[in-house]
């Protein structure tokens, strides 16, 4: 949510696949064959920026897995550019503090170390045999040896991503940190790491801004998918936790780098290696501009689409944000807000289950207002705290992902 004022309107692929290449044995480190597949960190592609005199770069992406596995894979995105992108090197490794990695490995795209993603598209890296822990730092660093010209990314990532001056080349395979000169707080590329974790599967967080963890803590991974994922990994068998939020996403409403919720579904959703559940936890950006039976109808056709996937779907209440820093609450968005919440807490069985995160932050003495502990400042994104609240709301039984969780 860039901005709420003006009526919480405006905060704010043809897919062609490189596939897994041909089988190979054993040790950390080797390729290995096709396998089933869960997601253990995802994010969504959310802008496209051109750049100018970019080329022999390479960058160093630190994200957080969620369940852990035996064999990992990346998935790349070049959804918004207008030019290929080409990937000379990528490597995976565990983070080593900063941006030094213990022991990079690298990856490869169909059996070769480069990769082309066209505009428009998708690359999926070749499975590698590795054991990737859950809760770890892992880091994805990419070489891009040509002129890039636009970068397609996730803004706004509460994380520091690592760069190396243009026209510095190939440091992937780098242990030390010293080559990434300068930072950014985005995610180029990269659009999901995927792990092989037998038994297991994933919830996926559809939402905006708060979801997105803006206004959390930067790099202390605090978003309140990440406090789930610590909640569901203490339970046997784990599971993955992908967060698919988007800063300013509406329901009812998108643009081309940030498509409603209902467009996005099978992207950003459906797609997900593994995905089992669906938290759908949106509509406060909705508010300003579209009714109440819209935003309940949206959920309705999200939820539809998901159970005829499989999916179970737990629903989120929109949280309190009166006297929002930069403006848009009114008595009648608020009304909206109280009509859509008694929905999503009597569906009817349209939600397989909901969390009552209105409830969980919301200020006793004032509903309409989010709670001093869990204000991040500005009245509507919560804090850590708030985060916290959000993710120890949630009854891990009706995600029906775990066993003996509580």
């Amino acid at each position: 949510m860039r901005s709420i004022g003006r009526g919480l309107a405006a905060l704010t692929l043809v897919v062609v696949a490189v596939l897994a290449g041909p089988a190979a044995s054993a040790g950390a480190g080797q390729q290995v064959g096709q396998r089933g597949w869960t997601g253990t960190w995802a994010t969504a592609p959310s802008e496209h920026f051109e750049v100018s005199g970019m080329s022999e770069v390479t960058v160093r992406m630190p994200v957080r897995t969620s369940v852990g596995g035996s064999s990992v894979r990346i998935r790349l995105t070049n959804a918004y550019a207008t030019d290929p992108v080409t990937i000379g090197h990528a490597t995976v490794g565990l983070r080593d503090g900063g941006s030094a990695v213990a022991r990079p490995y690298d990856l490869r795209f169909g059996g070769k170390r480069e990769v082309t993603v066209p505009a428009g598209g998708e690359a999926v890296s070749d499975p590698l045999r590795l054991s990737v822990p859950a809760l770890a730092d892992l880091v994805v660093s990419l070489h891009l040896p040509g002129e890039v010209t636009h970068i397609t990314d996730h803004w706004w990532a509460q994380q520091t991503v690592y760069w190396t001056d243009y026209g510095a080349g190939d440091h992937a395979a780098d242990t030390a940190g010293d080559a990434f000169t300068w930072t950014t707080t985005s995610w180029p590329f990269l659009s999901g790491v995927d792990v092989t974790a037998p038994k297991t599967g994933s919830v996926v967080a559809l939402g905006d801004s708060i979801t997105d963890g803006s206004f959390s803590t930067p790099d202390t991974n605090q978003r309140w998918p990440d406090l789930l994922s610590a909640r569901l990994n203490a339970c046997r068998p784990g599971a993955g936790v992908l967060n698919a939020g988007i800063t300013s996403n509406r329901i009812t409403a998108g643009t081309a780098t940030n498509p409603s919720a209902l467009d996005r579904l099978e992207r950003d959703v459906l797609s997900q290696p593994g995905a089992r559940t669906l938290i759908l936890f949106e509509g406060i950006n909705d508010l300003g501009g579209a009714s109440a039976e819209q935003i309940i109808a949206g959920m309705t056709e999200i939820a539809d689409r998901a159970h005829q996937r499989g999916m179970r779907v737990v629903a989120a209440t929109i949280t309190p944000y009166k006297d929002f820093t930069w403006g848009g609450w009114s008595e009648e968005t608020e009304a909206r807000r109280q009509q859509v919440n008694a929905f999503v807490r009597d569906s009817g069985g349209v939600f397989d289950d909901y969390a009552d995160f209105d409830k969980a932050v919301r200020d006793p003495a004032d509903p309409r207002r989010l709670g001093a502990a869990y204000d991040s400042g500005d009245h509507l994104h919560p804090n850590d705290a708030g985060m916290k609240a959000f993710a120890d709301s949630i009854d891990l039984a009706a995600l029906g992902l775990s066993r003996g969780c509580s």
